[in-house]
């Protein structure tokens, strides 16, 4: 399968990368520093040069995938909000169905607060919702499309070893989840882009 990895340079994609090419996937990762994965030295790893926020860089870049993988961060501003609407046009265009998303846990249902999301809740924690706001966003885009899509919602992410001994929970984070290492998360996200056990979904994730 030809797979097409956004956000492969950062913790958690950096780490599906791998995990595709070690199963015999072909990737290609679409990334403005190609210079950065040159020492990955796959002939299964194709690197497109381009910015995920220019239309033409992500019609290019979906064009020849058959799956899509998104571990794009917020970077600090609208990074998610300006690439998801190409993301989904170009997918649309050549009919490419399947896409997952590394969300945060932020944008899951409170339990304690009905109609609310954990990062509306009175006792969140957090001091910024800007980057909640930025994933909300981009979640609420793909629900809207017609793309078998899967957001996956780790709690506080820690570096770290996969450990395989995570729990998951459709649109909620499980009870008194309180961490999830990169390594579970990124073994996470892209065994469920093959697997399609939680489409048109989020998923909570923690130990």
């Amino acid at each position: 399968m030809r797979i097409l990895l956004l956000g492969a340079t950062g913790r958690v994609g950096r780490r599906v990368l791998n995990q595709a090419l070690a199963a015999g996937h072909e990737v290609q990762a679409l990334i403005r520093n190609p210079k950065k994965l040159e020492n990955i030295g796959s002939a299964s790893l194709f690197l497109y040069e381009g910015d995920v926020c220019r239309e033409d860089n992500i019609v290019h870049a979906v064009a020849q995938a058959q799956l899509v993988i998104s571990c794009l961060s917020t970077d600090g501003g609208t990074v998610l909000t300006e690439s998801v609407p190409y993301l989904i046009k170009a997918m649309d265009v050549y009919g490419v169905r399947r896409i997952v998303t590394v969300g945060t846990a932020g944008i899951l249902q409170s339990r304690e607060h009905h109609g609310l999301l954990r990062y509306e809740s009175p006792n969140s924690r957090r001091s910024s919702t800007r980057a909640a706001e930025e994933h909300r966003k981009a979640w609420e885009l793909l629900a809207a499309s017609s793309l078998d899509w899967t957001v996956v919602c780790p709690t506080y992410l820690p570096d770290g070893e996969p450990l395989g001994n995570y729990r998951v929970e459709r649109d909620y984070l499980p009870e008194e989840g309180m961490s999830i290492s990169v390594g579970d998360t990124a073994d996470f996200t892209y065994q469920e882009a093959l697997a399609c056990q939680y489409v048109k979904a989020r998923v909570g994730l923690a130990y």
